[in-house]
């Protein structure tokens, strides 16, 4: 189980463009430049140790107003990673808010959209 976080232009609802990217529990193989991250439901039990949840956090939120949350979270899990991807480690966790925290920044009038 997953959530699949988009960062979406607030009138169409579609994927706003990013850096080319290859991340998250499913990817496009050879990326793609749509804010669409799939992470895993393992970190959950990782992010709630500092206050965070993927989707309460971000859901229906302005990218603007979700930076500094996630520049807190990235700061307080990091962003080593670990070689298994599904494991429930802080650098995991703290690596996916990182790749949200570079789109916030990269496009922060978009709309988070979490499911």
């Amino acid at each position: 189980m997953s959530w699949d976080i988009e960062l979406t232009d607030e009138n169409t609802r579609e994927p706003v463009q990013v850096d080319r990217h290859e991340e998250g529990g499913t990817y496009v193989m050879g990326g793609t430049t749509d804010a669409d991250l799939n992470v895993t439901y393992n970190y959950g039990e990782v992010t709630r140790l500092v206050d965070f949840d993927f989707r309460d956090s971000l859901d229906e939120k302005c990218a603007r107003d979700t930076i500094e949350l996630l520049r807190v979270v990235v700061d307080r899990l990091g962003t080593r990673r670990f070689k298994d991807y599904w494991a429930p480690t802080p650098g995991n966790a703290g690596h996916a808010a990182s790749i949200l925290l570079r789109w916030a920044e990269q496009q922060p009038d978009a709309v988070w959209r979490v499911t």
